[in-house]
């Protein structure tokens, strides 16, 4: 219905290893879509710095294209995604992932409304994602929760709270604590995803909502956009970890034990660290004790 096939767009800071970058437009309508596709199916999608890196620099020249009207964000193979690359992750640079690319930031800066497409497992990183987008289409097949507590790989920052905002305090801490998952259904019905198709009519379904969209006012759409992102503002982006509870966090046994017993195919021992770090804690106290008594008797 008017739509041109896809076509990558290449050249220009715009070759990529991690995500494929394509544009369609629609002749009757005029104006056109960007889709940004994670591709590393072969490892759930899960995401890096240089995928964030690759991302920034699409949704950079998206939203500098006066002809685009919707950014998609997809996804390769049979899921959608499964948060960070845990592998990767465990060399220490997961608070670099965090603090200095957090990829919700590239949905919420965005100029121009992002759309979600989800197919299959929707988890950690990337159900936030989603969920931070200004639309998520989700196929039948479609599964959402978090992971962090799991895998000791916590995450802080408005994309935290926001969850409240789409589904509800109780149920956002529900999500977030237990990491509980959710099937496309239970996700529609608690407002996570704005609605779920059969997996065969996934893309026709956003063509569809794409069509809706670009019928409407451009401007129109980037005000509205960036008026219901204003609500963000008074979240802070990267807080708790970076100095008031757990400043020093992924240094940490305790942050370095979910993602070792996840690459090591084994349950974390995370209360059995908490047992040594308790005894070491009684030890030093003992210590201690011993010394005053030790100074006491010398001061006789």
């Amino acid at each position: 219905m008017g739509w041109s096939d896809w076509a990558a767009v290449e050249g220009d800071g715009l070759d990529f290893e991690e995500i494929l970058y394509e544009k369609r437009h629609h002749s009757e309508l005029g104006g056109g879509v960007a889709r940004v596709t994670l591709n590393k199916p072969e490892k759930f999608n899960t995401m890096t710095l240089a995928t964030v890196d690759e991302m920034f620099r699409a949704f950079y020249d998206a939203n500098h294209d006066t002809s685009i009207g919707v950014i998609v964000v997809a996804a390769a193979g049979k899921h959608f995604g499964a948060g960070g690359d845990v592998e990767w992750e465990k060399w220490g640079l997961r608070e670099a992932f965090y603090n200095r690319y957090p990829h919700n930031r590239l949905i919420r800066s965005s100029r121009k409304p992002v759309m979600a497409v989800v197919q299959g497992y929707c988890l950690a990183g990337h159900n936030h994602m989603a969920y931070c987008c200004d639309f998520t289409i989700a196929a039948d097949n479609a599964k959402f929760g978090q992971a962090g507590p799991k895998v000791s790989s916590p995450a802080d920052g408005f994309f935290v709270p926001y969850l409240t905002k789409v589904v509800g305090a109780k149920k956002a801490r529900e999500m977030w604590m237990l990491c509980r998952r959710y099937s496309a259904e239970q996700a529609r019905e608690m407002g996570l995803v704005n609605t779920v198709v059969p997996l065969d009519a996934l893309w026709d379904e956003v063509d569809q909502w794409c069509e809706e969209l670009l019928e409407k006012s451009p401007g129109c759409l980037e005000i509205l956009k960036a008026s219901f992102d204003q609500e963000m503002d008074g979240y802070t982006e990267m807080g708790i970890l970076s100095g008031q509870f757990y400043p020093h966090w992924f240094d940490a046994p305790e942050g370095k034990e979910g993602g070792s017993a996840f690459i090591e195919k084994r349950k974390p021992r995370f209360w059995s660290i908490r047992e040594r770090e308790a005894e070491a804690r009684e030890r030093l106290m003992e210590e201690y004790e011993s010394e005053q008594k030790t100074e006491q008797k010398k001061a006789e």
